[in-house]
């Protein structure tokens, strides 16, 4: 039987009918999902703003044919516990990834949430930096700390390291005991060295691949022409590391000429890993960059939004309908 805090039927989510541009979110009325076994229902406080939300709106890789509701990043408080859930009641506040790729559903002001991809929002995280944090997070921490295995000493270099993923993957290098050097364009190189970058290529005037060598990793979000760029920067048994598997295909086969290796990342839920990342937070090592929020009904403007950091939603709640 469920334990519940609201009593409406339906909700207010964003929607899609069509592939397209920003243009084709709108919000509709709809019914409140049920949490199954070993779920929960989520009353959404704030959903983050990502890429994968912009391909997934685009091409539907993630979610197939419309209709569907994008958002993988939620913040907000455990509305109803499913059966079986022991980790958390009614009221507590929580925030996590939900399952990706298939799970999406954040731009709403309900989602249903396995328990295990949630966990409790420490008090020193708001609820929009909490939403800012999972996708984003995850994707770094992953790349760096289980896949590239970063450590005291280690040397890389982080392409887009003032963007959404990038900016934490600087602090959490800078955390691992990594010297950074951050590749961005000029007018970003004193956020840079604020988020803790050691070193600044600026890529509007100058080749980062002609600027360091030696390094351990490369960590890279831009793809294009940057992999195979990226290979001469490496020592013998570097490693590169992307968030665009589909980028890698050329780099690939001259990595392995070379000794190098090559590994692309699609972010996975893992509580544990949050866990690590918040930490971090309280800790004051980690601080998410919050470049803007918007209503939940301006999905469309945030999707159009170009900023440093991330963005995020944030549902105002309503009176029950």
């Amino acid at each position: 039987m469920l334990s519940v805090d609201y009593m409406a039927d339906t909700m207010r989510a964003i929607i899609q009918d069509e592939l397209g541009g920003p243009g084709v979110l709108h919000e509709a009325s709809v019914r409140i999902p049920t949490p199954g076994i070993g779920e929960m229902l989520v009353r959404v406080h704030a959903a983050g703003v990502n890429p994968a939300d912009f391909m997934n709106r685009q091409t539907g890789v993630f979610s197939g044919t419309p209709p569907f509701t994008l958002g993988w990043d939620v913040a907000g408080v455990v509305a109803a516990a499913g059966p079986g859930v022991t980790l958390f009641e009614p009221g507590d506040e929580v925030f996590g990834l939900l399952p990706f790729p298939r799970g999406a559903g954040a731009y709403a002001e309900y989602v249903v949430a396995p328990t295990r991809a949630l966990i409790r929002k420490p008090e020193a995280l708001s609820f929009t930096e909490a939403a800012s944090l999972p996708l984003a997070g995850l994707t770094a921490w992953q790349m760096l700390a289980e896949t590239a295995h970063i450590n005291e000493g280690s040397t890389l270099l982080i392409t887009g390291a003032t963007g959404g993923v990038g900016h934490l993957a600087v602090q959490i290098s800078k955390a691992l005991g990594a010297h950074v050097t951050a590749v961005v364009s000029g007018q970003n190189a004193e956020l840079a060295r604020k988020l803790g970058a050691d070193a600044v290529i600026d890529y509007t005037s100058a080749d980062f691949s002609k600027e360091v060598q030696r390094l351990d990793v490369v960590f890279d979000v831009i793809g294009g022409d940057y992999p195979l760029r990226a290979l001469d920067v490496l020592r013998p048994g570097g490693m590169l590391v992307s968030t665009l598997p589909q980028s890698l295909g050329p780099a690939r086969a001259a990595a392995a000429e070379r000794g190098l290796r090559v590994a692309g990342v699609f972010v996975e839920s893992d509580r544990l890993g949050l866990m690590k990342i918040t930490e971090l937070v309280v800790t004051g090592k980690l601080t998410p960059l919050i470049a803007r929020t918007f209503p939940l009904e301006r999905a469309d403007q945030a999707h159009s939004f170009k900023g440093q950091g991330k963005v995020v939603l944030e549902v105002r709640p309503q009176e029950p309908r």
